[in-house]
């Protein structure tokens, strides 16, 4: 029992000249942990008296609880001078200014998406959207693309394994709402697409806008006109506009067109190949096939579609030299923005 007070007392002087929670925790293994001193005592009971062993055992238990309750308290006082230490240390003078927020921008791709909609709208037509993981019929076959025409092949587009594939162009999106929509439709639709393909004007994932109207007495003219008003107000001049023939199999005339190179005003550069013109889009007449295979009585509706690279008319905007670089995410080049 003298033994033990001694123990008691010395616990008591170390735990209380504990500098950190480091020494105080060896404090606790050498009288509670497994080896310690306290723990021998518990173990070494069998060898007392049988008459001594209760008394013997309660005065270990108490002693046990008292060690545990001055580590508890010190460990208290110890966190809390770290703590006091700490703020001292760490106070924010008041005086000084502040760091302030930098304030983010709209990505140039969807500032041009923002815009295309809302001059389109002013020309009555509605955005409307699709999957963009698509099946054969209505990415190809719907659209009176031939089964060995070359926009289906592995290398241009990207397929599953199921024979579902990532939409190659909007163009699907128009055959859905002509399955499900009566004439006349007036509608555009913008999203990502995919092809095979990175370089300097070409990127696997791009985003692409394609308008659609399908009404009686619908003409080639009715496009000039819709087109030739759009691009001026896109381009806020009255930037020269050519049509070229062309083909594509779901327009039938079909035409591509250009309009004078921005950067030189039509005089010939390195951006424009030195012809004057850069191609922005492609149109035509709806393929009375396609009309047929929505469901359009063909003889009675007509119709003309456009298809346009949204991050192509961004660079063309904005004077981009790079289509990489809209989706690199260099903050340098976002902040113009």
């Amino acid at each position: 029992m003298k033994e033990l007070d001694e123990l008691l007392q010395q616990a008591e002087s170390g735990i209380q000249k504990a500098a950190d929670l480091k020494s105080l925790d060896n404090y606790r293994v050498m009288y509670l942990g497994k080896k310690g001193q306290l723990t021998e005592y518990l173990k070494n009971l069998g060898q007392l008296p049988a008459e001594e062993r209760p008394l013997a055992g309660q005065k270990i238990n108490v002693i046990k609880q008292k060690v545990q309750e001055l580590i508890e308290e010190r460990t208290t006082l110890l966190q809390e001078a770290h703590v006091a230490n700490q703020l001292s240390a760490e106070s924010v003078d008041i005086t000084l200014p502040g760091r302030g927020q930098e304030v983010g921008s709209i990505h140039p791709v969807t500032k041009t998406r923002e815009r295309l909609e809302a001059l389109f709208k002013q020309m009555g037509f509605t955005a409307v959207d699709g999957p963009e993981i698509e099946d054969d019929y209505h990415n190809f076959a719907a659209l009176n693309i031939p089964e060995l025409h070359p926009a289906r092949a592995m290398q241009d587009t990207f397929y599953f394994g199921d024979g579902m594939l990532l939409r190659t162009h909007m163009s699907p999106v128009q055959i859905r709402v002509m399955e499900q929509t009566k004439p006349p439709v007036r509608i555009i639709a913008m999203g990502r697409v995919y092809r095979r393909d990175f370089d300097l004007t070409h990127t696997p994932m791009f985003h692409q806008i394609e308008g659609l109207m399908v009404d009686e007495n619908v003409s080639f003219s009715d496009l000039k006109g819709i087109l030739i008003n759009f691009l001026h107000a896109f381009f806020e001049t009255p930037v020269p506009i050519r049509f070229r023939p062309s083909y594509f199999p779901f327009t039938e005339p079909s035409a591509e067109v250009d309009i004078g190179c921005l950067n030189c005003s039509s005089k010939g550069c390195r951006i424009c190949k030195n012809s004057g013109w850069l191609e922005v889009l492609g149109c035509g007449m709806v393929h009375p096939n396609v009309l047929n295979m929505a469901g359009i009585d063909s003889e009675r509706y007509t119709g003309w579609a456009f298809g346009i690279g949204i991050d192509r008319l961004t660079m063309l905007r904005y004077g981009i030299n790079d289509l990489r670089a809209l989706f690199e995410n260099d903050l340098r080049f976002l902040k113009q923005f």
